[in-house]
């Protein structure tokens, strides 16, 4: 019988590029999961049952412990599953730090370049919520800037592949070497996007054949081995066991958290997403863990990236 406390439950809907990027980082882990289908739009009630209402995608869960957003995901992943590393060279400083610009402002690029290349054709319902989310308030404007500037769009993406491109030239099989690590996942799921969400990316991306070399490799990793679960059956399970969080406050805290102080916690951008409340339980440079308990889904720790996120003390 699995221990609830390890098996691995990954809310995600399949045409999600973050959940991409974590389903690759399952293959290159060789690791088995239960895969939760989430809707595409809100409303998301199951998913935000356990998150306390985050409504992103994807969220990992792990007994009553739910990790939002791919970075803290692929953290946690590597703590608990240790071997193969999603570090393979000791650069790992860097290559979190290059993973805010391939998560950031390559990303943010992307999803204008895709949204604006699809312009009338787009789903209003999904053009409005995903505007919203990352094009602001104004989001329909936004839009048809993007669809206006599709040329420029292009070309700013055609100048980090042609980087990427020269980096395989030497006939390495990932970014990094031998190795897979999780660089390769996180520029791959932006590639990813582009072929499989833009009519032109397939001869788009063309241009660059050691990138799509690369490319093929990455593919070749696979997701590891998923098995479906229900989202009923994962409330479940967070509710019949306790998280297993680490409690306590880093020192050098500088925002003075304590553990059991009242927060919220939402990205750093506007937009238009509810706060998670709850208590900390633990928070370090990089993470922050905070309790909440309802009656659906008993007690919780929701995990937190500190890069990226705004936590305000209730």
């Amino acid at each position: 019988m699995i221990d609830a406390n390890s098996e691995i439950i990954f809310h995600a809907y399949p045409q999600s590029p973050v959940a991409e990027k974590v389903r690759v980082t399952f293959g290159i882990k060789e690791l088995a999961w239960r895969s939760v289908d989430i809707p595409r739009l809100p409303p998301k009630p199951m998913l935000t049952a356990l998150t306390g209402g985050y409504r992103r995608t994807p969220v990992m869960q792990i007994g009553a412990d739910i990790y939002c957003d791919s970075q803290c995901i692929i953290r946690e992943l590597d703590r608990r599953y240790p071997a193969p590393s999603l570090m393979p060279t000791t650069e790992f400083g860097l290559m979190w730090c290059l993973s805010r610009w391939t998560d950031g402002p390559l990303f943010d690029q992307t999803v204008r370049h895709i949204l604006g290349s699809a312009g009338d054709k787009l789903d209003k319902a999904f053009a409005e919520d995903r505007g919203r989310l990352y094009l602001g308030e104004n989001w329909a404007e936004g839009l048809k800037e993007a669809n206006a500037n599709l040329p420029h769009l292009v070309a700013q993406a055609r100048a980090p592949l042609s980087w990427l491109n020269a980096q395989m030239a030497d006939g390495r099989t990932f970014l990094l070497g031998d190795q897979p690590g999780a660089i390769d996942a996180q520029i791959y799921h932006v590639v990813w996007f582009l072929r499989g969400r833009w009519s032109e990316g397939p001869p788009f991306l063309a241009e660059f054949a050691s990138l799509v070399r690369w490319e093929d490799n990455v593919r070749a990793l696979g997701h590891g081995t998923p098995r479906e679960m229900t989202p009923e059956e994962a409330i479940d399970i967070a509710r019949d066991v306790e998280s297993i969080a680490t409690t306590g406050v880093a020192d050098h805290e500088p925002q003075g958290l304590e553990v059991g102080m009242h927060v919220t916690v939402e990205p750093d951008v506007n937009g238009g997403e509810q706060p998670v409340a709850g208590r900390v339980r633990f928070a370090d440079a990089q993470t922050i863990g905070i309790e909440r308990t309802t009656d659906e889904v008993g007690t919780v720790c929701v995990h937190f990236p500190r890069a990226g996120y705004r936590v305000t003390i209730a």
